[in-house]
């Protein structure tokens, strides 16, 4: 075996190593040369190498989001460990386990004109979960660091950050450890609803005829079928789920925007909830949230083991625990009881699917147009990633298969990483992987295609509507170069000669025959990774889409 010959690398490659920590995704550099010859020679580490460091943390994001185990990435000094923020950030707020290892010079070496030197301590405090700042030599106080640092990315689920100072020579090597090291427990305390807070609260359910509950992003399987089931018999329960909430149930809501967009005041008023409970990650429909910041609640309880947000400035009750533990809990004790409130939604969602199916049977090529095609020729039983702004916001109005497991960077909702994140999720996963991008986030990422480990049957549909699209959707969108430049960012781009110097197969389509085509050849070959390009019109997009909403009444 091959070690560094640096003590505090060995320490930190072993400690890895014993709590679990086997995906490293290394950039690089010289500074981290410790770190790299301790895990590269090391076969129990699974070592992959991104030179951009942005795109390597989006992929191990999408391994870590997939896999759920913490993954590390390890970059050399200076402003390359700055380039791991957006996803840092994704990390913090979709509570995914990550673990930054950024090497450093010594204390002494901070701001006296060094090249490749930052402060690089506490760089990531407000969205880091923990910091480790390790002291130069080996010890019994690093060991401690490094342990709490892993334990808290395991454990609160979220990013850490562990800064590495290292001492020329770099390079030595040796072959026998020389540090002992230590390992620490893990310490994971399983909350639980305690006996007055479920007396209190069902009795508080049994007399409420007005209960909505909103689903955000969840992991498969997140709750079991049998509560699911209780669920959508409840004629006094009205649930709503995102596309990223990997929930199925045919009573279940899964088109919110189509539904309430046309509502009026009155409408509003007569649906207003009494409870909201919310659990899943960050909600996607703007649409929704201002129904319920308007409309308020008279109570809002969000379920999660590790934090509430108050996004409807209502909250009332934080559940620590997880969905599936506070339904196996509250639900036996939940009685049926009188109520329209069901039944009134569900009238009113058949009305709009008839009036949806109505608009997209005679609408010209477009992007809505596109989004009905690619979701409903998706194989079955793959893993779909799909990039934010408005690729997101055409998904959820429409159904997918309750085979296909859906993710999207929705922490931060920004464009950077998407192509980068779903790569990782491909190799994380081992299924079948469709990305469906925007043409800005996939230009934005482009270097994620700068990736070794693309796996052959990943696929890209990339919709190239020549801009920003979304911000043609938006109040204020007006026609004038200041927009076009500035906030759509009009372009004439494709994806063709990335494609071809990446090595990626490409297909283009630009109305319905055409991807209609493109897409029975996307999904018959597996052996060569793919792109296929939809151009929709520009200047269409938007009104078409406003159209539609307006057709829904």
């Amino acid at each position: 075996m091959i070690y560094p010959k640096i003590p505090l690398a060995q320490s930190i490659i072993e400690i890895c190593h014993a709590k679990g920590v086997y995906d490293i995704i290394i950039s690089p550099g010289s500074r981290n040369a410790p770190l790299t010859i301790g895990f590269t020679n090391n076969s129990k580490f699974n070592c992959y190498s991104i030179a951009d460091e942005r795109c390597a943390a989006f992929f191990a994001l999408g391994i870590a989001q997939q896999t759920n185990k913490p993954v590390a990435v390890v970059c050399t000094s200076g402003s390359a460990l700055l380039n791991y923020y957006p996803a840092l950030a994704e990390a913090f707020y979709s509570q995914i386990p990550f673990i930054v290892i950024s090497a450093d010079r010594p204390f002494d070496k901070i701001d006296i004109g060094d090249g490749q030197t930052i402060r690089q301590e506490n760089v990531f405090i407000n969205h880091s979960l923990y910091n480790a700042n390790l002291t130069e030599e080996a010890s019994e106080e690093n060991d401690v660091f490094i342990n709490e640092a892993i334990n808290v990315a395991i454990a609160r689920k979220g990013p850490v950050h562990i800064n590495v100072p290292f001492e020329e020579p770099l390079y030595e090597i040796t072959n026998k450890l020389s540090v002992d090291f230590n390992v620490t427990g893990l310490n994971i305390i399983h909350q639980s609803v305690n006996v007055d807070d479920i007396i209190a609260f069902t009795t508080l359910w049994n007399h409420t005829s007005k209960i909505l509950i909103l689903v955000g992003e969840c992991k498969p399987n997140a709750v079991d079928q049998e509560w699911l089931e209780k669920l959508a018999s409840l004629p006094s329960v009205v649930v709503m789920t995102e596309t990223t909430s990997n929930l199925h149930h045919p009573s279940f809501i899964n088109n919110i925007d189509t539904l309430i967009t046309p509502f009026s005041n009155a409408d509003f008023l007569m649906l207003q909830p009494r409870i909201l409970i919310t659990f899943g990650g960050m909600i996607v429909s703007k649409r929704v949230k201002a129904f319920l910041r308007k409309y308020k609640p008279r109570h809002h309880w969000h379920i999660d083991k590790h934090r509430a947000y108050d996004t409807f400035g209502i909250l009332t009750k934080h559940f620590h625990v997880s969905p599936n533990q506070f339904f196996s809990q509250f639900l036996p004790f939940i009685k049926p009881i009188r109520s329209d409130y069901k039944a009134t939604f569900q009238t009113i969602h058949k009305q709009r699917k008839v009036k949806h199916d109505e608009y997209l049977s005679k609408v010209s090529f477009c992007d809505l147009k596109a989004f009905e095609k690619i979701l409903s020729s998706l194989p079955k039983d793959i893993q779909l990633q799909i990039s934010n702004s408005s690729a997101i916001r055409y998904a959820q109005l429409f159904d997918i298969d309750k085979s296909i497991e859906v993710f999207c960077n929705r922490g931060t909702s920004g464009i950077d990483g998407s192509t980068s994140t779903a790569i990782g999720a491909a190799v994380g996963s081992k299924k079948p992987t469709v990305l469906i991008t925007g043409d800005i986030g996939f230009l934005y990422d482009s270097n994620a295609l700068w990736n070794n480990y693309i796996p052959k049957n990943f696929k890209i549909i990339l919709i190239n509507n020549g801009g920003g699209g979304i911000f043609r959707i938006l109040p204020g969108h007006e026609e004038t170069e200041t927009f076009n430049t500035y906030f759509e960012t009009s372009h004439c781009l494709t994806a063709e000669h990335l494609a071809k110097m990446y090595q990626l197969d490409y297909l283009t389509a630009s109305d319905g025959n055409s991807l209609k085509k493109g897409l029975a050849k996307l999904y018959e070959q597996n052996e060569k990774p793919m792109i296929l390009e939809v151009f929709t019109p520009t200047r269409e997009n938007d009104k078409l889409l406003l159209n539609y909403f307006k057709a829904l009444v």
